[in-house]
């Protein structure tokens, strides 16, 4: 195991190498110059060329490159040309909604997917099973941002029952993480009924039931744990997912996260802030992948390292 998590770790390392050096440079290669929208249009052109070396812009891009790895290593992340501020300190600012948002939708997708997607393979074939898929395929099938437009007219719009922006007490939470995590949700039930139908179908199960133990015994001991693997990957990868649909939903909604910092950034060509908030997520998926592989062998101790 310790050799895994060494071996992990490197490569770890290595994708967040590659990362930097993809986002850096179509970053830098994208049509826009950040000097020009810091400066008044009518500003001299010694200004420019001022600002444009001041900030490094001027040298190759493999030059820049190396001073930001450089600074990068040290914790420096560059500063926001757009917040006048340390950039990961602005992420880290902008993170605690993201993430309350995105766990948020993690929950309500998690607490609808489990008993609709036991429900639809236990009543295989009947109407809980053809409303569950249908409603899956739904939510997997309709798009983030016209589900949030649908929902602030519907519930803003016309019902006036829900905010239609911004951060506040539960209420401002709901729709953002309903549009979020309905992805999720459906994805996850269509696991869940998938792989409870091949459970529930083996010798195992089938002994467990002859020996007359309670149907919700031979479903919790005997099948969830057994299912539990493949839904966990794909609920621990479809995490970063939530992150990337974040940015949209937190446009859609003007939730005040890491999402919509970003989309700020990019039209500002802020490019410090957007290195920051890229590489941030992207340790993210590294942790998160890495904590899946280790939880494996306690779902399932048939499994090992070597």
């Amino acid at each position: 195991m310790t050799h895994f998590i060494i071996r992990r770790l490197l490569m770890s390392v290595l994708t967040l190498f590659g990362v930097s050096v993809i986002v850096f440079m179509l970053l830098h290669l994208s049509p826009g110059d950040p000097v020009l929208l810091l400066l008044p249009e009518d500003a001299p052109r010694e200004y420019v060329e001022r600002l444009r070396h001041e900030l490094g812009f001027d040298s190759p891009l493999y030059v820049q490159y190396g001073v930001f790895v450089i600074k990068a290593l040290q914790g420096d992340m560059g500063t926001s040309l757009f917040y006048k501020k340390p950039a990961m300190g602005i992420v880290l600012e902008f993170l605690p909604a993201t993430i309350q948002l995105t766990m948020a939708a993690l929950l309500i997708s998690l607490v609808v997917a489990f008993p609709m997607g036991i429900l639809s393979a236990i009543k295989r074939d009947s109407v809980w099973d053809y409303t569950g898929m249908f409603l899956a395929t739904i939510g997997q099938a309709t798009p983030v941002y016209w589900l949030g437009i649908m929902m602030i007219l519907v519930f803003s719009v016309k019902l006036h029952v829900l905010p239609s922006s911004g951060r506040g007490g539960l209420e401002n939470l709901i729709m953002p993480a309903i549009a979020l995590g309905a992805p999720l949700m459906a994805i996850v039930t269509r696991m869940i009924r998938s792989g409870m139908l091949d459970i529930l179908g083996e010798d195992y199960v089938r002994t467990a039931r002859a020996k007359g133990l309670p149907e919700w015994v031979v479903l919790y001991r005997h099948a969830m744990r057994n299912m539990l693997i493949p839904v966990v990957t794909v609920v621990g990868l479809q995490l970063g997912s939530l992150l990337g649909g974040a940015v949209i939903t937190e446009t859609v909604f003007a939730w005040p996260g890491v999402g919509r910092a970003v989309v700020t950034a990019i039209g500002a060509r802020d490019y410090p802030l957007v290195q920051a908030a890229t590489l941030l997520v992207s340790l993210y998926f590294v942790v998160i992948n890495l904590l899946l592989d280790i939880l494996y062998a306690w779902l399932d101790p048939r499994i090992r390292f070597s």
